[in-house]
């Protein structure tokens, strides 16, 4: 999620800017008085409680203001990120977003603030004056509001500045220009947000060599639950153990023992552009268990990957590893096999279908050469990059 914070004092092109940045990033815009004036509006008991306080001449509270934003974050599960305009005002108001964002499990990523001089924005907002009807368009208004800016809002900047994602830019060049160098400054700060990949397929579609390699080739965290469970059998833990007996039964290991591991993995794993998920999630809890995780890291699934390849030929290729020294517990009998597809069958399409609807599923032939699949996976990969930045 992209979350940006645009400053600057009256007449500095916030109006235009924010324009730019909603349609380039489908951003959802929050302005604090449309909030407050579809409230109003619509007559909700904030709407009401703030109708009564504005009537008898006094300003919406912190405390109604920030009830209306969560209200609308949350209203907007889908929203690529907001943009804030007119909030935080004060020092106070930029502590209750910060707050309000850690409630959410999100951050603001960055406050790009509009630099323009006192008389630069005299002057624009005295010729917007001349063709805006607005009563305020006057110099001795705008004066006083710019004032208040430097005494209220100017402050504000101190409290991103300490945080480091406080960004100026030079509001007094071209349009062009300065939508130009906003976003270069997004560019940047989408290109620190982690990249993951969930990839699925059925046992035997090549899933592991594919995403290894994957891993590799785009610098991402290869986290896959098979390798993890294995070292715990290997070195005899009573986790190994238990995991030994599901395996050799056919089963999936439970939900409590791995996510132990997953939780672990994540942790770990610092200065990385993004994970490659294989075998995990592999049920629909699983699946809000992976959801949850990412989301303490301030992240999401970015790919959803699905290797398809016909069931027969899955089984002989499971039926040649179990003859390799790769051999899975489930490869040793083809009853075993054939209850290992079973079970993806019922447990793991509901969470590809889950992820079809909530981001979209790209489905990869997984038939052919291990380069020429690798290809086909790697073309997709590169447009889902293209695609966040």
């Amino acid at each position: 999620m992209l979350n940006i914070a645009l400053f600057g004092p009256p007449g500095a092109g916030k109006g235009t800017q924010s324009e730019f940045l909603i349609r380039k990033y489908k951003l959802y815009y929050i302005s604090t008085g449309d909030i407050l004036r579809k409230e109003i509006d619509q007559k909700t008991d904030l709407g009401l409680q703030a109708k009564n306080i504005i009537e008898a001449g006094g300003l919406a509270p912190d405390e109604i203001i920030v009830q209306l934003l969560e209200k609308t974050i949350k209203e907007n599960p889908d929203a690529k990120g907001f943009l804030f305009d007119g909030f935080p005002r004060t020092y106070i108001q930029a502590y209750i977003l910060e707050g309000l964002m850690i409630k959410l499990n999100t951050s603001l990523n960055c406050l790009i603030s509009l630099d323009v001089n006192k008389e630069e924005s005299v002057k624009r907002l005295l010729i917007r004056g001349e063709t805006s009807g607005r009563k305020d368009d006057n110099e001795s208004v705008i004066r006083k509001r710019l004032t208040e800016y430097d005494n209220k809002t100017r402050p504000v900047l101190q409290f991103y500045k300490d945080r480091g994602i406080y960004i100026p830019v030079n509001g007094q060049q071209s349009i062009e220009k300065v939508s130009r160098d906003i976003d270069s400054i997004v560019q940047k700060e989408l290109s620190k947000r982690l990249f993951n990949i969930v990839l699925f397929g059925y046992p035997g579609s090549g899933r592991g060599s594919q995403g290894k390699a994957l891993a590799k080739k785009y610098g991402l965290e290869f986290v896959a639950t098979g390798p993890m469970l294995d070292r715990e059998i290997k070195n005899k833990t009573a986790l190994g153990n238990q995991i030994k007996e599901l395996y050799e039964s056919g089963q999936l290991v439970s939900d409590h023992l791995v996510v132990q591991l997953i939780e672990k993995k994540l942790e770990q794993s610092k200065g990385i552009k993004g994970f490659i998920f294989k075998g995990f999630p592999r049920t629909l809890v699983q699946s809000y268990i992976l959801d949850g995780l990412l989301k303490k890291l301030g992240s999401s699934i970015s790919m959803v990957i699905d290797i398809e390849v016909p069931t027969l030929e899955l089984i002989s290729r499971l039926d040649a590893r179990s003859k390799t020294d790769a051999c899975m517990p489930y490869d040793m009998s083809t009853a075993k096999i054939v209850k290992r597809l079973h079970e993806h069958e019922t447990k793991t399409i509901p969470v590809i279908t889950k992820y079809n609807q909530l981001h979209g599923v790209t489905k990869i032939d997984g038939m052919g050469s291990f380069d020429e699949v690798f290809e086909r996976i790697s073309q997709e990969v590169e447009n889902g990059m293209k695609h966040m930045r």
